[in-house]
């Protein structure tokens, strides 16, 4: 029973840093990734080939390296990419995660759609495996919160708001929003390397379009650009299949009905703060995947 708690732990925390990473792209700068995914499993094969091409490395240098990959593929596509918005992100973001997923599963060096099997866990147990899951965790909450304050913070409040107004104050937008989507994509590459490292095998299947849903469902249920809100949702999403083994077939029904009622009596996420216009950071989510347009008209 223990182990079986401590694994919980450990893969919870994993889907926690993944939702908070999310969250600096989505919550602070209010920029909608479908993408995610494809960060977490560049991570994932960076740190499972790494540690088979060289196995005397280091797991802490390990999981810093693979961080880097995700990292330059973040700041490559979000230039050209970030200058849409809302729908149109929202699809560039999709094709790219799609774009990684079909190369995952077409290359030999990563095991093709078998993925890759017998990775190494560095001797650790699922307790031991908690601690560098939840320092990262905690770092990438600490991260989001500095990020939230001072100018750099009320600079994002008004790029989010509404770019041009932002603009027109002399703040550039660009620069501001890349730096939040590479430092996203580092934190789900470094969960990418704990992942394959705890589970000890990865396939391309793992890291696609449901994973990144899920993960910006976890953003949208606890509360976009809050520090807590992506906990909260990352546990109840990643808890509720486990109350719901007796009705597996219905766990998107549980999902979908968790969703509505939170927009319905939440709509700014179960610990978000209602802003003046009473809908949340959560409206700007709903827009771009409901097709509309933003206050900007972009």
């Amino acid at each position: 029973m223990l182990q079986y708690i401590l694994h919980l732990a450990a893969l919870g925390g994993i889907y926690i840093l993944l939702a908070s990473s999310l969250n600096i792209i989505v919550g602070l700068s209010g920029q909608v990734s479908l993408g995610h995914a494809a960060f977490f499993g560049i991570g994932a094969y960076t740190s499972a080939l790494l540690s088979q091409s060289f196995p005397g490395i280091p797991f802490v240098v390990l999981m810093v390296f693979a961080g880097i990959p995700s990292l330059v593929a973040a700041l490559v596509l979000s230039p050209p990419a970030l200058k849409l918005k809302d729908e149109y992100l929202a699809v560039v973001t999709l094709g790219f995660g799609i774009i990684c997923e079909l190369t995952l599963k077409n290359l030999d060096v990563t095991g093709g759609p078998d993925g890759l099997y017998g990775l190494t866990n560095f001797g650790m147990s699922p307790g031991e495996f908690i601690i560098p899951i939840w320092t990262w965790g905690i770092a990438c909450m600490l991260i989001t919160w500095r990020l939230n304050k001072g100018q750099f913070g009320r600079n994002l409040t008004a790029i989010r708001e509404s770019e041009k107004t932002a603009m027109t104050m002399g703040i550039s937008p660009l620069p501001i929003k890349v730096l939040c989507f590479g430092i996203s994509a580092f934190f789900a590459g470094v969960a990418g390397c704990l992942y394959a490292h705890f589970i000890t095998f990865i396939q391309p299947g793992v890291f696609g379009l449901s994973t990144s849903i899920l993960l910006l469902c976890m953003v949208v249920l606890g509360g976009m650009g809050t520090v807590l809100g992506p906990v909260v949702g990352a546990i109840l999403l990643f808890l509720l299949p486990e109350f719901l083994q007796a009705l597996a077939d219905y766990q998107e029904l549980v999902y979908g009905l968790l969703l509505i009622l939170t927009l319905i009596f939440r709509p700014q996420g179960i610990v978000g703060k209602k802003t003046g216009n009473g809908q949340g950071m959560i409206g700007e989510c709903i827009r771009a995947l409901r097709g509309k347009k933003s206050p900007d008209g972009v």
